[in-house]
């Protein structure tokens, strides 16, 4: 089994709850909704919603950030001029050093064109002030497991799984039983340690 951890991140930072707010510049409304999503499935859902919520709408521009490694983003002009919307979406995600974050911009045309820097401006105001309002939280990293076993040992599992706080996911508990978890990333090798102890135990990463 490799033991590759890096050790530098074991928190990541992310939003308590939905926010919004709006921002309006020479007649356009620009209203930012904030989301918590843990998955780009989560934000597909949101923006399908918000979509039917504001119709009439004539952009719905965002961006998400996923994960810890700085690889799972995503951001859209919709329509906007290039790099114009979902940029600066994301920029002020990024400025406030959190993730498993969507922001989604809707934009109602007010009549007056305001340019790409105008723009730049509306979109990244209407973001920044929806992430003012809510609340950042840390929270642990955490590393999926599949856990496999004789039942005979399950007392032995379930004891690790209690002492170091490790999150059911599911379980499967026959005579040869199964276990999914989630272990805190700064208690991996602790947990992957003690059950190395256990005879016949095979787990890994999910």
């Amino acid at each position: 089994m490799s033991m590759h951890i890096e050790k530098t991140k074991d928190f990541y930072y992310t939003i308590e709850k939905a926010s919004s707010a709006e921002f309006k510049d020479r007649g356009s409304k620009f209203i930012a909704f904030a989301y918590p999503i843990l998955s780009a499935l989560d934000f597909k859902k949101i923006l399908v919603d918000l979509k039917k919520e504001h119709p009439k709408a004539v952009h719905h521009c965002f961006a998400y950030r996923l994960g810890t490694d700085g690889n799972n983003y995503r951001s859209s002009d919709d329509g906007e001029p290039a790099g114009s919307a979902g940029k600066p979406i994301l920029g002020q995600i990024d400025s406030k050093g959190i993730t498993n974050v969507a922001v989604i911009v809707v934009r109602y045309f007010g009549g007056t064109l305001l340019g790409v820097p105008g723009l730049i401006n509306a979109y990244k105001t209407a973001c920044s002030l929806a992430l003012q309002v809510v609340p950042v939280s840390q929270k642990q990293i955490e590393v999926p497991y599949k856990i496999q076993f004789d039942y005979t040992q399950m007392n032995e599992v379930m004891s690790i799984i209690k002492q170091f706080n490790c999150k059911i996911l599911q379980q499967e508990l026959q005579l040869f039983c199964s276990i999914e978890v989630c272990i805190a990333k700064n208690r991996l090798e602790e947990v992957l340690y003690k059950l190395n102890d256990l005879k016949g135990i095979e787990y890994f990463q999910l």
